[in-house]
């Protein structure tokens, strides 16, 4: 499938800042417990999707059933087989939305663009429109 290059700087731009919220993960948390066995060190990828103990991002949803539409559903994977405490689980989503909000008006500095709790995920919602991306 053929993306617009609008579309496709905004994904870039989405990445990046993913990548420094996965930097900012990996330097706080990522020492707390052992990599999944097939999980390459952090900073041993080109990508970083693929190293360390974090794979942060986001999906994008049309947003049926949600009250908010369309938007990005956030995703926090932790690439370990040991267990992971929820209250740290949650400490780490609370992480992630704080740098989401600092980072979004750097980012999209043109965007009105909020992070919400869309039931059981978070979601950046708002204007999600192209033009000056």
């Amino acid at each position: 499938m053929l993306m617009h290059s609008e579309t496709l700087e905004w994904e870039k731009k989405l990445k990046r800042l993913f990548d420094e919220i996965d930097d900012y993960l990996e330097t706080t948390y990522g020492d707390r417990y052992p990599l999944h066995p097939s999980r390459a060190k952090r900073g041993t990828t080109s990508n970083k999707e693929h190293d360390g103990l974090f794979n942060v991002g986001a999906t994008f949803s049309i947003g049926l059933g949600s009250e908010f539409g369309p938007g990005y559903v956030i995703e926090i994977r932790l690439v370990t087989l040991s267990h992971i405490p929820d209250d740290l689980r949650e400490e780490i989503e609370e992480k992630v939305v704080e740098q989401i909000n600092i980072k979004l008006p750097q980012f999209f500095p043109d965007k009105n663009l909020k992070v919400v709790r869309d039931g059981t995920l978070y979601k950046i919602y708002g204007d999600l429109s192209l033009g000056s991306v």
